[in-house]
Parts: C-alpha cells; structure tokens; sequence
C-alpha cells in the first residue's frame, strides 16, 4: 500500500470514531436526564476507575493500553462536561452563597491596613476609598484578617502580589483560613526612596531597615554599599524606628509619603531597579457579596493526588471558554508535597458558564472554595 491508500484508511476510520463518539453523547445527555430526576451526582470517580481498568484491559500492549487510557479519559471529561452542561440548562446547578450588589458600601467604612502610617497599604486605602472613611492600622496580616473576621473593620486592604517580587504567600494562606473574601482590587505604582533622619549624608548609614521585598526590589543600589539589611514587617515601620531613634547611622527604604509622615528627608528617589515596579492590593470583607460590574474570579482548590488532575480542572475553564489570568500553587500544612491550586480567571458568578465550570470543579475537586468575585 502506499501512503494515499493508508490515509484514506485512516480518514474511514476516523468517520467510524467521530460516529461512535456521537452516539456516545447523546447516551450521555440520557444519562445526565437520569441524573436530573433522580438527583444522583455527575462524578462517580469509582465508576470512572473501574471503566479504564477495563477498557485498558481490552488493549494488546502496553503502549496501546496507556493511549487507551487517556483517550477515554478525555472522553468520560465531555461525558461529565456534558452532563454539567444540562444541568444547567435545568436550572440544576445548586445556589451560589454569594449577594451581587450594584455598589459597595464604603462611606463612612471602617478600613484597616497593616503597617504603621506612611505604608503603601494607607496609599492603596486611600486611593481606593477616598478619604471618607475611618482607618485604622495593624501589625500583622493576621491582625487585619482578623478585625474584619470580628467586625470591627468592615474592609481590610492587603498587598497580594509585586510586579518584581511575586505573591505575598501569607495573604494566599489566610484566605483559606479565615471566612473573608475579595470584593476589590487596586494596583499601585511603587517608587522606593532611601530615607534618613534630616542632614544624614550616605557615609553616615551603617544599616537600612525595610520589608524583605523592598530590600530585594532596592538590591542593585543596597549592594553598592557596604550597609547591613535588616528585614522589618513594614517599610513604613522602618521609617517610623529611624525616625524615632534619631540616629544618622541608619536608613529607611520606604514611599515619599512616609518621608512625610515621619519627617524624614529623601536621600535618594527612587533606589528600586524596576521603574515599572507595582503592587496589587486586595480589598477584603467578611461578606459573600460580589459587585454587578465584578469581571474577575479568585478561587482555591485541592487535588486528588494522581496524574492527570490539574489538567482535567483546567480543563473546565477552556470548555466553557473562560480565560485564565493566574494560577499559584502553595504547599498545603501537615501534607509533604501537596498542593493547593489558587487560580484567577476572567468572569462573573451571574455567567452560565463560570456556574457551569464552577459546578465541574466543586464536584470534582477537593475543598474548592470561591475567594471572591470583583
């Protein structure tokens, strides 16, 4: 045979696969009308399992028996996806315990930051809210989380990810803790300035207090001196100990706004290497609301533990055609080498089909929990 006649047979048995597969649906699309009168789950992961093992089972090698495999992997994901698809259709895809809203309610709100006055927290506050609100500060991210958890800030504003420096992992580890959730984000510009005590000249600082990241964004104009790096909980808490020390021999790495607060001279603008340098705050609440307008979808969720996993939940996302903005992964407490998936995509928890992936992904993952809508 030559290579047009082995083609052509391909294509016929192409035609038969393509029939088959079908006929396969519409079986499916009975079972999932089945499903619906009798309230019984879409995702039977024994069924699924005890289905390969046999399908494997009617193969002749092993090359054959793994490709068999995947291949009615991906087929019993459409059956399920199908399935999801009309229970949609039913109106049978389970509340959302979420409120949409047409506006947050944030005049007169309590808000709080972490850090002293002058952080970029304040300024992210500030831009966000405007100025008729009440503020008030904490030490820890902890703190916040835990002021709005008890009602006594009704929204907190927490950095969750740097240009340069990446996530801030401790935010993506108290969302899972505590009952809040993201109604608002604010992205700000940030210009680090090396600060001192007025009349400090440069061969004065012995030592230079700031976050840990404001260090590592600052560290190509740090590394030409020969100064100690000390890693604070704030940079405006930096700029508060200089300022409250009074000693000429250290130095703050902190906004121009805290030069402000604290009464600080600017001894050099802008020490970050990153000009395009910016930080995405969050805006947090203890409420399940979400905004009409809100156009992204901040989720978490745990695996099974087999191979395959993040690709059949991902997998929920380009079936219903919804774009992915970010994806983290952070190791889960107490449990060597697994994981817990946060993802960012675009949508709103009134679409079809965020309900329809969302109702794929809780029935499928483990602990899936929806972050916040904004």
């Amino acid at each position: 045979m030559d290579l047009l006649e082995l083609r052509e047979q391909i294509d016929a048995i192409d035609r038969q696969i393509v029939s088959l597969y079908e006929q396969r649906m519409e079986i499916c699309g009975r079972v999932a009308e089945y499903k619906i009168e009798t309230g019984k789950k879409v995702f039977d992961r024994q069924r699924e399992m005890e289905k390969l093992a046999k399908v494997r089972s009617l193969t002749h090698n092993d090359f054959n028996s793994h490709g068999v495999e995947e291949l009615f992997e991906q087929i019993m994901s459409m059956s399920r996806k199908l399935q999801y698809q009309l229970l949609a259709q039913h109106g049978d895809m389970g509340r959302l315990p979420f409120i949409r809203v047409e506006e947050l309610e944030t005049r007169g709100a309590r808000v709080v930051f972490q850090g002293a006055e002058g952080a970029y927290s304040q300024a992210a506050m500030t831009r966000y809210f405007g100025e008729e609100i009440q503020s008030l500060h904490v030490d820890t991210f902890r703190d916040a989380m835990s002021a709005i958890d008890e009602g006594s800030a009704d929204f907190a504003v927490l950095p969750i990810e740097n240009s340069t420096a990446g996530i801030v992992s401790e935010i993506y580890d108290l969302l899972v803790e505590f009952e809040n959730y993201i109604v608002g984000e604010q992205i700000l510009q940030i210009n680090h300035c090396l600060l001192g005590v007025p009349g400090t000249k440069l061969e004065d600082i012995r030592m230079v207090y700031s976050h840990p990241q404001s260090l590592m964004q600052s560290s190509r104009f740090l590394s030409g001196h020969d100064w100690r790096q000390i890693s604070m909980q704030n940079n405006a808490f930096a700029a508060k100990k200089v300022a409250e020390e009074q000693d000429r021999s250290q130095a703050a790495v902190a906004s121009e706004y805290a030069a402000k607060v604290y009464g600080l001279e600017v001894l050099r603008q802008g020490v970050n290497q990153e000009k395009d340098n910016s930080t995405r705050f969050i805006i947090v609440t203890n409420q399940k609301i979400f905004r009409k307008d809100a156009a992204k979808i901040s989720i978490c969720f745990e695996l099974p533990h087999h191979s395959g996993s993040l690709y059949h939940m991902l997998s929920h996302f380009i079936y219903n055609n919804l774009n992915l903005c970010k994806i983290e992964s952070r190791p889960i407490e107490d449990r060597s080498w697994e994981y817990r998936f946060f993802i960012d995509f675009e949508g709103n928890l009134a679409d079809s089909a965020v309900k329809n992936a969302l109702r794929g992904l809780r029935d499928e993952a483990r602990n899936m929990k929806i972050l916040g809508n904004y």
